[in-house]
C-alpha cells in the first residue's frame, strides 16, 4: 500500500506539473520581449492598469503589425467567430446546432461580395497596406503566441486571417444593423390576414388606393405567412457574437461647455457578450496617434479620438432591406455551396439568385411561401469602400479631411459624430439612401414582377441629412427619426424619441457643461414616456373595485418619478403590465409565434406607448363574443400584473423591488455548456436602467416576469478637448478574452456602478505608470 501511495502521489505530482506547464502556456504575454517577422524596427507596448496597449512605434506599418498582434493575443477566439459568420463556417466548430445560422449567411452573399472587393481594392494604397500590416500582426501571433483554450475545447486548428476576413466582418456587422428581416414580412402577414386598419394602428401608413396583391393570384390562393422572420430568428439566435442594437451620442459646441472647449459622448448600443465587443488601443507613432476602439479582426477603428479630433457612431436604422414578390422560376443564377458540419456529414445547399437578390424561401425549413421571396440588401449591391472609409477618418487631421471620407460608407446606415480640438462639431447621416416611388411602402413586401415598385435612383451623399457646427450649439443622435430628405421623412425602423427627446431636455438645461456632467448623463435612467404612459392607464381603468395590494401599487405608481434604481418597486410593476398589456392586445389576433416575433421588433417600441393613449381595433379580443375595449385590456392587465407579482415575488410589495428581476449576465459561447459557465461568462449583475432610456438596458418581454438584460452600453466614453489627457471610458466587462488574463473582467464592476476610466494619451504617464510593457523586435 506504501508502494501504491508512493506511486498515486508522483502520478498527481506529475499531472499536477504538467497541468501547471499547460496554464503556463495559456497566459498572454504582456511583459519581456517577443521576437516577430516584418518588422522594421522596434515597437514598445506598454500596458495600462487595465490591460490596454499603448503602441509606440518608428512607422505606421510597423503599430498596424504590433496592432494585429496584440489584438489576437487578447481576442483570437472573437476573431476567429467573427470571421465564421458571413462565409457560413460556424457549423465547423458547433455542430449541426448552428447549421440554420449558416445556411442563412451564405445565402446573404456576403462572403462573394467580400472576394468581389479584395479583387477591386488599390494595393498600393495606404489603407490596404495597413490592413495589411495588421493581418500580418494577427497571423504572427497565430504562429508564435499562445493557443486560446477555446481552441482546444472545440478541436479546431488556429488559422491564417486575410484582408477578405476583414471585410466579412464589416458584411456580418452590416446585417447586424438591419431591421428588416424581422418587420416586413410580419407587416406583410398581418397586412394580408388583417387588413390595413390593423397596420395604422401600429404606425404604418398604407396608401388605401393601392394594394399589393394587384398583380398577384387571388387572396385565397395567396396566403402570406410568418415562417420568414421565424427561420431568419431562429438563424440568428444561435449566433455566438453579438447583434448591434441602437446607440446615444451627443456633441457640445464650446457654448455650452463650462471650459469653452468641445465635449463628445458616445456609448454605442450593442448585445452583451463575453469578451465585449470593443478592443482599445492607443497608437502613436511620429505621424500619427489615435486612441482606438476596434471590432475583432478590424485594423481600423470605428471610434476613435486623439489630440485633434474624435469621432464615434450610433445606427441611422434607415431601411436598405428590401424584399420583393417574385414570380415562380424567375432565378437568373444559381450557386452551390458545401457547409461542412463538425461531426456530421457535409451540408450542399443551392442559392437562387434574381435582379433583386438571394431567393429566401430555401434557406431554411418552415418557409412555406407558394410564391418566391427575394431579399435585395444596399450592402452586397454597391461598391464596398469601408475599409478606406475608416482608415481615412481614423487618419483625418481636421473636419474637412472627415468630411470627404464618410460618404464612402454605403451600408450599414450610421450617425457619424463628430467634434474637434478647433470648436467644430457635426453629425453626419451616412449610408447609400434610395429613393422609391411614392407609392411604394418600404415595410411591406413589394412587387418584384413588373417593375412598378423599383427603386428610381440612388441618391448622392449630399442629399443625406446632416448638422454642422447648428446654431443651438450641439448634435444628438439617439436612433430617433431623422430631419426630411427632399421635404419627406425616409423610411426606417427608427426607435422611439425617448432618449432624443430626453438628451435634448436635459442638454437644454444647462450651459455649463463639464466632463462629469456628461459622465453623470450617460447614467441618466429616468423615463418620463413610462411615467405619462402608466398615468394614462391609471386615468382609464379609474375607480374600480380594488384589492388593497391593487391599491398599493397604484399608490405606487402614482408617485413614480420615472426612475429606475435598483430599489424602486414602479419598474417593476410597470413592466409586467406591459407585458401582458400586449399579450392581451395582440395574441388573440397574431398568435403565440407571431405576438412573440412582433416583441422582437423595434417597430413593437415605436407603438407600445402611443397605443395606450387610443381606442384600437386590436384592443377588442376576436376569441369572446363581447367587443373589447381599451379600458377593459388594460383594466384586466393591470389585474393580471399584481396577481403574477404576488406569486413570483411574494405578498409584501416593498420586496418587489427591480433588482430582483433585472439583471445582466455576459455570455461567452463556452458559458452554454453548464459546467462551463462559472469560469467563462461575467455575472450576473443586478442592474439600474430600462428599456430607452439614456442608460439604455434592453430586455426581451417574456411570461416569466425576469427581464435579462441582452444588451446595453458597449462602452461610455467622454471625450473632453479642454482635457484630453483625461478623457474617460469605460468598457462592460474588460479589455482581454483570455480568462486566465487579469484584464478579462477587471472593469464588469466598475461598470454597473457606473465609474469611468482613463483613456490615457500623454507619454509620460504612460511610460511612468505602465503596469507592464511587451517588446517587439
Amino acid at each position: 500500500m506504501k508502494k501504491a501511495a508512493k506511486i498515486i502521489g508522483i502520478l498527481v505530482l506529475i499531472i499536477v506539473i504538467v497541468g501547471f506547464i499547460f496554464y503556463r502556456t495559456l497566459l498572454p504575454t504582456y511583459d519581456g520581449t517577443f521576437d516577430i517577422e516584418n518588422l522594421q524596427e522596434e515597437v514598445s507596448i506598454h500596458y495600462d492598469d487595465y490591460g490596454i496597449p499603448h503602441i509606440y512605434a518608428e512607422n505606421e506599418a510597423d503599430a498596424f503589425t504590433a496592432l494585429g498582434f496584440v489584438h489576437a493575443q487578447d481576442r483570437l477566439w472573437q476573431m476567429e467567430l467573427i470571421r465564421r459568420i458571413a462565409p457560413g463556417r460556424l457549423s465547423e466548430v458547433f455542430g449541426e446546432k448552428v447549421l440554420v445560422t449558416d445556411r442563412l449567411f451564405v445565402a446573404l452573399g456576403i462572403d462573394e461580395a467580400s472576394e468581389q472587393t479584395v479583387q477591386e481594392l488599390d494595393k498600393n494604397s495606404q489603407s490596404y497596406k495597413l490592413a495589411q500590416a495588421y493581418i500580418d500582426g494577427i497571423n504572427q501571433f497565430i504562429e508564435h503566441g499562445a493557443t486560446p483554450i477555446e481552441f482546444y475545447l472545440t478541436g479546431i486548428d488556429k488559422t491564417e486571417f486575410t484582408i477578405k476576413d476583414i471585410h466579412n466582418i464589416f458584411g456580418y456587422m452590416a446585417f447586424s444593423f438591419a431591421m428588416a428581416h424581422k418587420t416586413d414580412p410580419l407587416l406583410t402577414s398581418i397586412q394580408q390576414k388583417l387588413g390595413n386598419e390593423y397596420l395604422k394602428d401600429l404606425g404604418v401608413h398604407v396608401n388605401p388606393k393601392t394594394s399589393l396583391l394587384k398583380n398577384y393570384p387571388a387572396k385565397d390562393t395567396l396566403k402570406v405567412k410568418n415562417t420568414l422572420v421565424t427561420a431568419i430568428d431562429n438563424a440568428l439566435r444561435p449566433l455566438p457574437i453579438p447583434q448591434f442594437i441602437g446607440s446615444n451620442s451627443w456633441v457640445l459646441a464650446p457654448q455650452k461647455t463650462a471650459t469653452g472647449k468641445v465635449l463628445f459622448a458616445n456609448d454605442p448600443h450593442i448585445g452583451f457578450s463575453q469578451p465585449s465587443v470593443w478592443y482599445e488601443a492607443h497608437i502613436h507613432t511620429p505621424t500619427y496617434e489615435m486612441y482606438g476602439y476596434h471590432l475583432a479582426g478590424t485594423p481600423f477603428p470605428l471610434l476613435g479620438h486623439n489630440r485633434k479630433i474624435a469621432y464615434g457612431m450610433t445606427m441611422f436604422e434607415n431601411d436598405d432591406i428590401d424584399f420583393y414578390w417574385e414570380r415562380n422560376n424567375s432565378t437568373e443564377t444559381t450557386i452551390t455551396k458545401t457547409i461542412k458540419v463538425k461531426d456530421g456529414e457535409d451540408v450542399t445547399i443551392t442559392v437562387k439568385r434574381t435582379n433583386h437578390g438571394p431567393i429566401l424561401n430555401d434557406i431554411a425549413d418552415g418557409i412555406d411561401f407558394e410564391q418566391p421571396v427575394a431579399m435585395s440588401w444596399i450592402y452586397t449591391q454597391r461598391k464596398n469602400r469601408l475599409l478606406e472609409a475608416c482608415y481615412e477618418m481614423s487618419h483625418a487631421r481636421n473636419q474637412a479631411a472627415f468630411e470627404k471620407a464618410v460618404p464612402k460608407i454605403h451600408a450599414p446606415g450610421l450617425n457619424i459624430m463628430y467634434g474637434d480640438a478647433e470648436n467644430n462639431i457635426g453629425w453626419y447621416a451616412v449610408g447609400q439612401l434610395i429613393e422609391r416611388p411614392k407609392h411604394v411602402n418600404s415595410k411591406l413586401i413589394l412587387d418584384g414582377t413588373s417593375g412598378k415598385d423599383e427603386p428610381i435612383r440612388f441618391m448622392e451623399a449630399s442629399e443625406n441629412p446632416s448638422a454642422v457646427n447648428p446654431p443651438w450649439n450641439y448634435v444628438h443622435s439617439a436612433n430617433n427619426q431623422p430631419d426630411s430628405i427632399n421635404g419627406s421623412l425616409y423610411p426606417g425602423y427608427y426607435l422611439p424619441e425617448n432618449r432624443a427627446k430626453r438628451i435634448v431636455e436635459l442638454i437644454e438645461s444647462n450651459d455649463k457643461w463639464t466632463k462629469e456632467d456628461m459622465m453623470n448623463m450617460t447614467l441618466d435612467v429616468t423615463s418620463k414616456t413610462d411615467v405619462q404612459a402608466i398615468q394614462e392607464v391609471l386615468n382609464v381603468i379609474g375607480m374600480n373595485d380594488f384589492s388593497a395590494k391593487e391599491k398599493e401599487a397604484i399608490s405606487i405608481l402614482k408617485n413614480w418619478n420615472g426612475d429606475n434604481q435598483l430599489t424602486d418597486i414602479a419598474p417593476t410593476i410597470y413592466h409586467r403590465f406591459i407585458y401582458l398589456y400586449l399579450k392581451n392586445t395582440f395574441t388573440d389576433e397574431l398568435g403565440k409565434e407571431t405576438f412573440e416575433q412582433l416583441l422582437n421588433t423595434h417597430i413593437l417600441k415605436r407603438f407600445t406607448a402611443p397605443l395606450l393613449y387610443q381606442e384600437s381595433i386590436w384592443y377588442d379580443n376576436v376569441s369572446t363574443e363581447k367587443k373589447e375595449m381599451r379600458s377593459d385590456i388594460l383594466l384586466q392587465s393591470f389585474k393580471e400584473a399584481i396577481a403574477k407579482l404576488e406569486t413570483q415575488l411574494g405578498n409584501d410589495i416593498n420586496a418587489w423591488t427591480w433588482n430582483k428581476v433585472h439583471t445582466l449576465e455576459h455570455e461567452h459561447p463556452m458559458g452554454q455548456v453548464e459546467t462551463l459557465r462559472p469560469y467563462f461568462n461575467v455575472g450576473p449583475y443586478e442592474v439600474t436602467g430600462t428599456r430607452e432610456v439614456i442608460n439604455n438596458l434592453g430586455f426581451h418581454y417574456n411570461d416569466s416576469g425576469e427581464y435579462k438584460v441582452y444588451a446595453g452600453p458597449s462602452t461610455r466614453r467622454i471625450v473632453d478637448f479642454s482635457d484630453i489627457e483625461n478623457s474617460m471610458s469605460i468598457l462592460p466587462t474588460g479589455q482581454s478574452g483570455n480568462p486566465f488574463s487579469a484584464h478579462y473582467q477587471d472593469q464588469a464592476a466598475m461598470y454597473v456602478q457606473g465609474k469611468f476610466r482613463k483613456m490615457m494619451l500623454n507619454t509620460e504617464e504612460i511610460k511612468r505608470t505602465s503596469k507592464n510593457t511587451l517588446i517587439l523586435k
